[in-house]
């Protein structure tokens, strides 16, 4: 371990900044885990476009329709890579069944992670939930000495509320939360809890303004790090670090550049299939995007010809489109 159970908020006030994109997991067309293809990507994330982490195997990447083994599997391989490349992975341990989250949990330990994220689980069942959602996590914290991110969005049916959160900020290892929220509750849980918890939230639009008016260093999110840039259109990369400079005006007329590529992605997505997409967008991109898997639907080929006009046209670079998207 890199640090001690009591020492965890402070390795993360040092460690966990910047830039930290969610992972797709690749699949070839026989639905097998694309290993080249992932490590591929982490390769080009981390040392071409600048992503400072990675989260592993959660949402983004289709935990839900992955087995335990291949689970672990891709928390090696982006713990080695990351590992290689000076940067860092947080390892998804989110799971409905509790004993699977333990499992992965002490797994990632195991191998030389140093934090996991675990999102809430889905209790729609009950009418309140802000202690079986506070013992749900002490119970985690205890198993493990690894620092712990909390995951809140509309998915688990409901929302944690700024004053339960900043209740498990005082958990000696809960460390962050990637708080997928409306604006005005991450603003009060930043200032509710954020010398205990470091507070982020998915949405790229609002990252700069988080910076400069939250004075936000960490950047938890989804895709757009790797969706947005290219290896010589390094946009996001760019008004980040002015934004961090404090060069405010130089970092604003780089992030709305992009807004043409935001609407690109963005009006193009189906509904239900934003894995897809994603996966899709990263094949124009020349990265390794391959196929989703059951219960994730793949996208027709007139999807396919709407997102490839406009990504011609969005001025994303000039990114290669190779055999893979197609």
């Amino acid at each position: 371990m890199a640090y001690r159970r009591q020492d965890a908020k402070d390795w993360a006030r040092e460690n966990m900044r910047g830039i930290w994109a969610a992972a797709l997991t690749p699949f070839r067309a026989d639905m097998s885990i694309d290993e080249a293809g992932l490590r591929a990507n982490l390769r080009h994330w981390f040392n071409d476009l600048g992503v400072d982490g990675v989260f592993i195997a959660g949402k983004q990447g289709e935990f839900f329709a992955l087995s335990l083994d291949e689970r672990k599997l891709l928390f090696r391989l982006a713990l080695e890579e990351s590992q290689r490349a000076g940067t860092k992975a947080i390892m998804s341990c989110s799971d409905q069944n509790m004993d699977i989250v333990i499992e992965l949990a002490k797994y990632a330990e195991a191998i030389g992670a140093e934090s996991i994220v675990v999102h809430a689980p889905v209790l729609h069942f009950l009418k309140a939930h802000d202690e079986t959602i506070y013992e749900y996590y002490k119970y985690i914290s205890e198993q493990v000495n690894l620092g712990i991110a909390l995951w809140s969005h509309p998915d688990s049916g409901y929302l944690l509320s700024p004053e339960l959160c900043a209740r498990l900020a005082d958990i000696p290892n809960v460390v962050a939360i990637k708080y997928s929220v409306p604006r005005e509750m991450y603003s009060k849980l930043t200032r509710l809890a954020g010398d205990r918890l470091i507070v982020s939230t998915a949405s790229e639009e609002e990252w700069f303004d988080n910076v400069v008016e939250l004075g936000w260093r960490l950047y938890l999110c989804s895709s757009p790090p790797y969706l947005l840039q290219t290896k010589t259109d390094r946009r996001m990369r760019e008004y980040t670090d002015l934004a961090f400079a404090g060069r405010i005006d130089e970092a604003k007329i780089i992030r709305d550049s992009l807004d043409p590529v935001r609407h690109a992605i963005r009006s193009t997505t189906p509904k239900e299939k934003p894995q897809a997409h994603s996966k899709y967008w990263q094949d124009l991109l020349g990265q390794c995007g391959g196929t989703v898997r059951r219960p994730m639907l793949a996208l027709a080929e007139v999807e396919k010809d709407a997102i490839r006009k406009a990504f011609c046209e969005c001025g994303l670079g000039l990114a290669s489109t190779g055999s893979n998207a197609a």
